[in-house]
């Protein structure tokens, strides 16, 4: 599965701020962590607040903290605000179906089935355990 850019950007900010859930942090710290534009992630941003994902701390040192839990959260739980619509249908796919065509997306299908059941497993913690200590 290949994931958009501001999927991407998404799961950046939700694991650092996750990472120390009391901490807060700009936009522009998390796009010049990761050399990204801030701009694009402010939109981001605003998704995930929208989301219920993050916060959003408004005044003087505000910026954005983690607000969900990360025994919960799952890498689903953020890609599903970027990518619905992943388990559409090509536009490039023929109009008539064949039996090939069934079978292919027959395939697709369980592989889409097995990438998000394996996506709702792995929880923010479990990743966070992968990162290593600044």
């Amino acid at each position: 599965m290949r994931l958009q850019k501001s999927t991407l950007f998404a799961l950046y900010a939700v694991l650092e701020l996750a990472a120390e859930p009391g901490r807060q942090l700009s936009t522009a710290d998390i796009a010049g962590r990761y050399n990204i534009s801030a701009h694009h992630l402010a939109k981001v941003m605003r998704q995930l607040v929208r989301a219920g994902l993050i916060q959003s701390v408004r005044g003087v040192g505000g910026g954005y903290r983690f607000s969900g839990n990360v025994k919960r959260v799952t890498l689903w739980d953020i890609i599903e605000q970027f990518e619905p619509g992943s388990q559409q249908p090509d536009d490039d796919e023929p109009d008539t179906a064949t039996p090939i065509s069934l079978a292919l997306d027959n395939v697709r299908a369980e592989i889409d089935d097995i990438t998000r059941a394996t996506m709702q497993s792995i929880t923010l913690k479990s990743l966070l355990k992968f990162a290593p200590t600044k």
